[in-house]
């Protein structure tokens, strides 16, 4: 597909993230930040914005993504609530942040945006984390 080989993941997205997996259409990425788990979805295709930018095929596949990874959060995780949602003001490239909250953190209720300062992960345990998260997530197609 053309769009995958134009597809380029925005600075900041890079900065602030480490790839996890590749699914059809996302790549599936963790926020550095130790206090949440927090992933995004970003669809590997080149100048969407917005949700309705994707074709009906790929919104399709984007919908499919979203509900498996958070299964796999709910599973995972045992979260009080997901926070899911796509938000590019700060950064218009398509990502969609999957967040699972607990009423411990220390944003809760309010949203984690610009409540505490993030505090990345040191790098062997997030290495090792996403080690492990590669091993437990769901493989394609996996929806049958």
């Amino acid at each position: 597909m053309p769009e995958l080989l134009s597809f380029e993941l925005a600075a900041p997205l890079q900065q602030d993230s480490c790839f996890v997996a590749d699914w059809p259409l996302c790549q599936l990425r963790v926020i550095n930040d130790q206090q949440y788990p927090w992933f995004l979805l970003i669809p590997r295709r080149a100048g969407v914005l917005e949700l309705v930018d994707l074709t009906p095929e790929d919104y399709l596949q984007y919908q499919q993504e979203s509900w498996q990874l958070a299964c796999w959060l709910r599973q995972h995780f045992r979260p009080d609530k997901l926070n899911i949602a796509a938000l590019g003001n700060v950064v218009p490239q398509l990502h969609i942040h999957h967040i699972a909250r607990f009423k411990e953190d220390k944003a809760w209720p309010a949203p984690i945006w610009g409540v505490v300062k993030m505090q990345p992960y040191h790098q062997a345990e997030l290495q090792e984390r996403i080690r492990l998260w590669q091993q437990s997530l769901p493989e394609w197609p996996s929806l049958a």
